[in-house]
């Protein structure tokens, strides 16, 4: 490196870090972002795309807590574990079922719906900075069922939603038929109609990479394997490394853990593996990204194929992918349309999971020279505005919005 010093080292290339690092820039700070990885691979390429303004419901509910055991048993459920990993998962299942109850989880879906509540707006104005507001569509998100009981089932949740709220509409079959020709009857629907969705994350990545060096961010090739508090900052090292910074910021999603106890943080983060398949096609054949609600996936028309994504498997980082997961996936787009053949690329990758389903963003116990911000899990794309815009206030000293407090890394003990 030709400078080894940085007013703020941010540590990870994924979306939050290059989110954190634009807008920092934009507000006259010097900053380094310190990735071994390009920017914006991972997780933040992989997803369906959804700017999900609508998921204030945790991944942690009384209804999962009921059916855990059989979930996390069954290898085809929306939810599983590896079997080989649960001795080392058992301390976050644990926390995670505690998060689960009625009490906790109603908590977590209002500290949920408060980050949200500005997500679409943060997105909009991002998307024009970067100029990228051609990948961002407002086309709405479905929510599909497939039985009538599942219709009713569905009712007290799209409540719920609607208290803390989310702009949610009912849709007849009828309905869906004409909002997707193409889809397969189906018993009924929920359409969130404000939801974007980006029709290219990987593109987006790339001009938030770009408006951010254009901005004088620094994209440095290494990975961080040491924190340490020095006088006036933080030294981070690794191979090839050594930078000191005022501020440092963890934003290495999955990775981030061992780098926030360095920091003296216990965070219990562990990691969901998330995965996708691909179909290439020059007419999409939804025109929305639509969930199937009962296998837990998303059918995504993205730019020149469509995306199978989701499903939730707790297993580590090292692991190889699970052959089965993608099966299942294929299997669940065939099922829906049947003319598809064999997927063109399938894709695995790590998201940052806490039990609560509330990401860690703030300062570390031992002050504001190292910053958290990590652990979203499935909303990683979608907070990337609302926690770049929570570590800026933190690096100016600036006190945040209140809805940053539930988010804090000290609610861990």
């Amino acid at each position: 490196m030709d400078r080894t010093a940085s007013e703020v080292a941010v540590v990870g290339a994924g979306v939050i870090g290059l989110t954190v690092a634009l807008r920092l820039a934009s507000e006259g700070r010097e900053v380094v972002v310190l990735d071994p990885e390009p920017p914006g691979s991972g997780a933040s390429y992989g997803n369906a795309g959804t700017i999900a303004d609508y998921a204030v419901q945790p991944v942690g509910t009384p209804a999962v807590l009921k059916s855990l055991p059989s979930l996390l048993f069954d290898r085809t459920s929306p939810l599983s574990v590896r079997r080989d990993a649960l001795p080392s998962l058992a301390p976050w299942l644990l926390r995670f079922a505690r998060q689960s109850l009625p009490g906790p989880a109603r908590s977590n879906a209002v500290a949920l719906a408060g980050l949200l509540a500005d997500a679409g707006p943060l997105w909009r104005e991002l998307a024009a900075a970067v100029g990228g507001a051609d990948i961002l569509r407002q086309t709405g998100c479905l929510y599909l069922y497939d039985s009538p009981a599942a219709v009713r089932a569905a009712a007290g949740d799209l409540a719920f939603r609607r208290s803390l709220g989310v702009a949610v509409e009912t849709v007849s079959a009828a309905e869906v038929t004409a909002l997707e020709p193409a889809l397969p009857p189906v018993a009924g629907a929920a359409l969130f109609p404000g939801a974007l969705f980006l029709t290219d994350p990987g593109a987006m990545m790339a001009r938030l990479a770009a408006a951010g060096m254009a901005a004088g961010v620094r994209l440095v090739a290494a990975r961080v394997e040491r924190l340490d508090r020095e006088a006036g900052g933080v030294a981070l090292t690794g191979p090839g490394l050594h930078l000191t910074a005022r501020h440092a910021v963890i934003a290495a999603g999955a990775r981030s853990k061992l780098l926030a106890r360095r920091a003296g943080d216990r965070v219990p983060l562990d990691t969901e593996r998330g995965y996708h398949a691909e179909w290439d096609m020059e007419a999409p054949l939804l025109s929305r990204p639509s969930a199937m609600v009962a296998r837990g996936f998303y059918l995504c028309p993205m730019a020149g194929r469509m995306r199978a994504a989701g499903t939730v498997e707790l297993g580590g980082i090292d692991a190889p992918p699970s052959p089965h997961r993608i099966a299942r996936l294929v299997e669940g787009a065939r099922g829906v349309f049947p003319q598809l053949g064999p997927p063109d690329r399938t894709w695995m990758g790590l998201r940052p999971s806490i039990p609560d389903s509330l990401p860690v963003i703030g300062a570390s116990r031992g002050g504001r020279a190292v910053i958290h911000a990590f652990g979203h899990g499935h909303l990683g794309v979608t907070l990337a505005p609302a926690t770049a815009r929570i570590v800026a206030d933190l690096v100016a000293g600036r006190q945040p919005s209140d809805t940053a407090a539930p988010c804090s890394p000290m609610r861990f003990g």
